[in-house]
């Protein structure tokens, strides 16, 4: 395991961008930590531009790449993320922006709070106030200003209950401890990223160990091949194909 942090925020620090394979999305690709790093910055430059700050809530809808850079991006800013939050946020009133795919922005699934900032992902959106996060991410600066944030500082949150920094890496350190996970380690996300556990055991653990997040939905067939690599973790509240399985309801946050 690499040296302790006191925040999220700093596993995206200068010093950490290598070419190592941090990233697997579900068609296989890999992004390295250089990108990894680099495209967060992006994200939170971004998201700066639709008001997000300390204390504010963004809610992202999905779990592939770019929900993970709307994540990340928020927690260098500060803010807090709300992971497949409900369709009424009307009464929200921390919500800052959503970022969500563009149907679901355009058909009005979401009842938002009068200002909130929309962001839609994938196709490029047709409604005047709905900005476009892929094109914002690439056309930002990929650098971001040194900060300093509190470990007490809000990380994810249900609408509810809300989980700082310091819980949430306390968490993926006691989840490296307890399932030995190492560098390169692979952990597969196939558990719904709304609930904090999976995030603090599928994303953040191998972040914070230099090992491999493998985004692969939220479903996994028992009979199905195994992966073939001996190490794999997979996230799941289900019997999963990877070797090694870490149940969100087993972990303490």
């Amino acid at each position: 395991m690499t040296e302790r942090v006191a925040t999220v925020d700093e596993l995206f620090g200068r010093g950490r961008r290598d070419d190592r394979t941090v990233l697997v999305d579900g068609t296989g690709r890999e992004f390295d930590a250089h990108w990894l790093c680099t495209t967060t910055w992006k994200a939170g430059n971004f998201l700066r531009h639709v008001g997000v700050h300390e204390g504010t809530t963004v809610g992202v809808v999905g779990g592939g790449p770019l929900a993970l850079l709307a994540c990340f991006g928020t927690t260098l800013l500060g803010g807090k993320t709300r992971f497949e939050p409900p369709t009424d946020l009307a009464d929200a009133d921390d919500l800052q922006a959503l970022v969500a795919p563009i149907d679901d922005i355009e058909t009005g699934r979401y009842d938002l709070p009068r200002g909130t900032g929309k962001l839609g992902y994938g196709d490029e959106p047709t409604t005047p106030g709905v900005s476009h996060f892929d094109a914002g991410l690439w056309s930002e600066n990929p650098s971001f200003p040194p900060q300093t944030l509190d470990p007490e500082t809000g990380l994810l949150t249900d609408g509810k209950r809300t989980d700082t920094h310091e819980d949430v890496i306390e968490t993926a350190a006691d989840v490296i401890d307890d399932y030995g996970l190492e560098t390169g380690t692979r952990v597969v996300v196939r558990a719904p990223l709304s609930a904090p556990e999976t995030v603090a055991a599928g994303v953040v653990a191998p972040l914070l160990a230099e090992g491999v997040i493998v985004l692969a939905g939220t479903e996994a067939e028992p009979d199905d091949e195994p992966t073939g690599d001996r190490g794999a973790y997979a996230v799941s509240n289900d019997p999963v194909p990877e070797p090694n399985r870490i149940a969100p309801d087993a972990v303490s946050l």
